[in-house]
Parts: structure tokens; sequence; C-alpha cells
């Protein structure tokens, strides 16, 4: 039993749509115990309504529970939730298959020159490259920089492609198909035997720009950066220097510390750089798999149980 008013209804905030289809979100809870509402910002709130949204709204701290629909919860001020004892969880850990799949994807177009010939497609150009250029991802090693959800699901799929992984965890536990776990201390002997190197850590304060000069130089001048976590964790300035001087071999990027990147960012300009839009999670069923998420915090909420994925 809980001393919690119980829910009457989820309400979506009209923000979603930044990210998945909001008629189809609200259609994936038809079996929900609870009526659900699209809503706008001229909504109120109060205890016995749960909110599901992209962008945080100061009106929801009048809420009984609010979820992010992304993994990313920076934009929400955990501090405020936490004074008014208002629950906000986030959609960590749904990630693994959507991002492990981009991250690899990024391996093996960088390796076998896959964005090449498709740039050379477009101009209708039977290009053949140097016999030295085009490699294979078997046998080489990639490094990866936090083993959460993001990390462990680009790890199983480079393992499973013969990849040697190692990574870098604080805890410094095991992973199934991860060789070698080092300390954050040692990032930089983690990274330096490694042909891809890939950032999968969550955006705080102690990540912002831990991957900059001192890093592009500790790595392999035939390396490859994959970031698919939050751009502010790369210093992007560093990354285009390492870049113009041959510091590191190229980039699969899919975050950048200014979304949506600027027209004038160098980065659109390196060809072995590779650039997608946020669109790591992005598939036909992502709706589905936030939703599933939320139902199950419904549950958990209306049988006061602990909420899962709660930041404050």
């Amino acid at each position: 039993m809980t001393d919690r008013p119980e829910l009457r209804r989820l309400c979506v905030h009209e923000s979603i749509g930044n990210k998945i289809p909001k008629e189809g979100f609200v259609e994936a809870f038809d079996e929900l115990s609870i009526p659900v509402e699209l809503v706008g910002d001229d909504e109120t709130y109060d205890e016995t309504d749960a909110v599901a949204s992209f962008e945080p709204r100061p009106e929801f701290l009048d809420a009984g529970w609010v979820h992010v629909i992304r993994a990313g919860y920076d934009a929400f001020d955990t501090n405020a939730y936490e004074t008014e004892r208002t629950p906000l969880t986030n959609s960590t850990g749904i990630h693994g298959t959507t991002v492990g799949e981009i991250g690899v994807g990024y391996m093996l177009s960088l390796a076998r020159m896959l964005h090449i010939y498709r740039d050379h497609q477009n101009d209708g150009d039977w290009y053949e490259p140097d016999y030295s250029r085009p490699f294979t991802v078997e046998d080489e090693r990639l490094c990866v920089i936090g083993l959460g959800t993001l990390g462990q699901g680009i790890s199983e799929r480079a393992d499973a492609l013969g990849m040697d992984v190692v990574g870098v965890r604080r805890s410094g536990e095991s992973v199934p198909g991860v060789s070698e776990v080092y300390h954050p201390d040692d990032l930089h002997d983690a990274i330096a035997d490694a042909r891809f190197v890939a950032v999968a850590v969550p955006h705080t304060p102690s990540t912002e720009g831990m991957i900059s000069t001192a890093e592009f130089e500790a790595m392999r001048d035939d390396a490859y950066l994959i970031n698919v976590a939050r751009g502010p964790i790369v210093d992007e300035d560093a990354l285009i220097d390492a870049l113009d001087s041959g510091t590191i071999a190229g980039a699969g990027l899919d975050v950048f510390e200014t979304e949506p990147l600027p027209e004038e960012s160098p980065l659109w300009d390196f060809e072995e750089v590779i650039i997608s839009p946020h669109r790591g999670s992005a598939t036909n069923q992502y709706h589905l798999d936030i939703a599933e998420l939320v139902a199950e915090n419904v549950r958990r909420y209306q049988d006061g149980e602990s909420l899962k994925n709660r930041v404050a």
C-alpha cells in the first residue's frame, strides 16, 4: 500500500513530438489503467497526474510524477523536483540495441569506406580507393568509455564481430565481451592502442570535455572517435584540430555541442567524418519502447513500488 494519491490520468506533453509521433505514443497506452491525454502548455496539474514530456515546464512540478522521454535529463532542474518531492524518471536502459547498432554501423562504414563510396555514388564516380585504406573491424581494438546501457550495447555487438573490446568504467565491474576494464584515471592507457574509441558516458560536470587535446594525442593517428553519448563530452574545437592535423583519422558523430550542428561547422567538410542528427535511438519502434517503460512505472506508482529510472 502507499500514501500517494492514485494517478487519475497520464498527460503526454506535446513536446514529445520532437522525437516521436504524438498520436502513436498516445495510442500505445490503449490498455493502460488510467486515461491518457495529449496536452499543451496551457495545462495545469495536480498530484493525481503523471506527465510524460520531452521538454521541462515549471508547472510539471505540481504533478504526482514526471517522466522524461529521453535518457538525458539535464534540462530538468532535479533540485527543484527534489524540493517539491515530485518524482522524476527518465528513459535510460532502453537504448542498448538502437545506439549499439549505430555505433557499430559507424565503425563498419569507416573501416570499409561505405560513406566514401556513397559520396562518389552521388557524383556517378566509379571510385577505387588506395589498396592500403580499407580494413576489417575483426581483431581491431575498440575502447568503450562508459559501460552502461549504451556502452554494453556497443560492446556486445563489437565482440560478436570479432573485435578486441576493452572498456573504461569507474566501478571496474566486468562486462561480458569486454576483455579488460580500465579506471577513468587510466583513460589514456585504455585508448592508446585502440583503433576505435567510443564515447558512451552520461553528460555530467565530471564528464564534460573529458575527450580533448590530450586524449586525441594519446590516441593512434589511425584511430577513429565514435560519439553516441552527448556532444559536450567531447571538446569540439580540439576534435576539429585533431582531424585537421591528422592526429586522428576520423570520427562518427551523432551528438554535438550545439544541435542542430551549425552550417558553418568545419565538421561537415571532413571526408572521414560521418554525421547523423542525434538519431542514435530513432527507429519506428522507439515510441513503443518508451511507452512500455512508462506503463511499467504507472503500475509501480499505483502499487507504491519504487519507480524505475528515478533521477530525482
